[in-house]
């Protein structure tokens, strides 16, 4: 998931150990976001009474500076020579090289943008703050639900038995030819072959199978990874129910508390996928626009931009793991699902799981 991430930011394929690299500074900061939170009120204090806590900081921000600047100029540099570069359309290889052009990472479109109160652009720190936070926003999460739901289909196998007719009634069996090298999908010779062996699911199988989808909401609900939205602040006095808030209040909401209202949801603190069918087939609506029966991603104006992507980044990896792979319990380890809060609410104990791959015997 992060490798994805990194790739989608930055817009190239990183060795290993530069991900590795760029992980660890991340982690870092992240498992000591409520430490350094601190550092945020009365910061003429704080810099005094915690002295070496801004020490650490400011010794992880120049890791983080020194890693991502180099990441940023060379994609710079990169499209910069693309653009200068003319292109002659009668020519095969420079046609690759404008297809390459039309993929965009988030670091090009930060290069694009213009402050207009400051005319001026973003500069290299400016960047490195912003594709940090594109980087925690959209791994963490991810990957926390992720674990969350690989968790329940492996606690209740009767559930991945369903989730996998309903993918091989899409998609059929797995081929044997997969796990023909280090249970790597071999890359087809030639188009026909891709045509007739079926390696990945691909995003447009995932449109036909609604079960997934209800899997996923489930476990968003059950187990979102933030039990908390990030706390606003009322620019007037409002009523609500009764109460008066005053104005520039911060106000928070309890998603987690609303997914488990048993007012609106039976038995609540069940997983139970079903409950997201029984609309006539009609799709959740998760972005609360109209109704907000729990909301994960947020609500709103304010709803999380990369929730679509979330859902799909999901989808994705849940259906091609189950469809590669049969996931049962360790010998006598039930799969304990214990919180613990994080940067995000993860799993106490890290799911422990025994993989077989599924192949078909055609």
């Amino acid at each position: 998931m992060f490798s994805l991430l990194v790739l989608m930011c930055f817009g190239d394929r990183l060795h290993e150990n530069q991900i590795k690299e760029i992980e660890t500074i991340q982690r870092r900061l992240l498992l000591n976001f409520r430490r350094f939170n601190v550092l945020n009120f009365w910061p003429r204090f704080g810099k005094i009474f915690f002295r070496n806590r801004w020490k650490e900081l400011i010794r992880l921000r120049q890791d983080q500076e020194n890693v991502f600047i180099p990441l940023i100029r060379t994609r710079l540099q990169a499209k910069e020579t693309k653009q200068e570069r003319p292109i002659d359309h009668k020519d095969s290889d420079n046609q690759t090289e404008e297809q390459e052009a039309v993929v965009v990472a988030y670091v090009d479109t930060l290069a694009d943008l213009n402050l207009p109160d400051e005319n001026r652009k973003l500069d290299e720190r400016e960047m490195v703050s912003l594709c940090g936070e594109f980087l925690a926003a959209g791994t963490d999460t991810t990957s926390t639900a992720l674990q969350w739901i690989m968790a329940n289909l492996v606690k209740y196998p009767d559930i991945q038995v369903k989730l996998y007719d309903e993918i091989i009634g899409v998609v059929g069996q797995l081929p044997a030819t997969a796990f023909s090298s280090n249970l790597m999908p071999p890359m087809p010779s030639n188009r026909e072959e891709s045509m007739q062996v079926r390696q990945m699911i691909n995003e447009e199988d995932l449109l036909k199978m609604p079960y997934l989808k209800a899997i996923v909401l489930e476990a968003l609900r059950r187990h979102p990874p933030g039990h908390f939205v990030l706390p606003h602040r009322v620019t007037e006095e409002v009523e609500l129910d009764s109460y008066v808030i005053p104005k520039n209040s911060l106000v928070n909401f309890m998603v987690a508390d609303m997914g488990w209202d048993p007012k609106v949801w039976e038995d609540p603190m069940e997983f139970k996928p079903e409950r997201f069918l029984a609309s006539g087939g009609e799709m959740f609506d998760v972005s609360g626009s109209r109704e907000i029966k729990m909301m994960p991603f947020g609500a709103g104006r304010r709803i999380c931009p990369g929730s679509a992507l979330a859902l799909l980044h999901l989808e994705y990896f849940v259906a091609n793991l189950i469809w590669y792979f049969k996931w049962i319990s360790l010998d006598g380890d039930d799969t304990d699902l214990s919180e613990k809060q994080e940067f995000t609410t993860v799993m106490k104990n890290p799911l422990r799981a025994r993989i077989s791959p599924r192949v078909s015997s055609v």
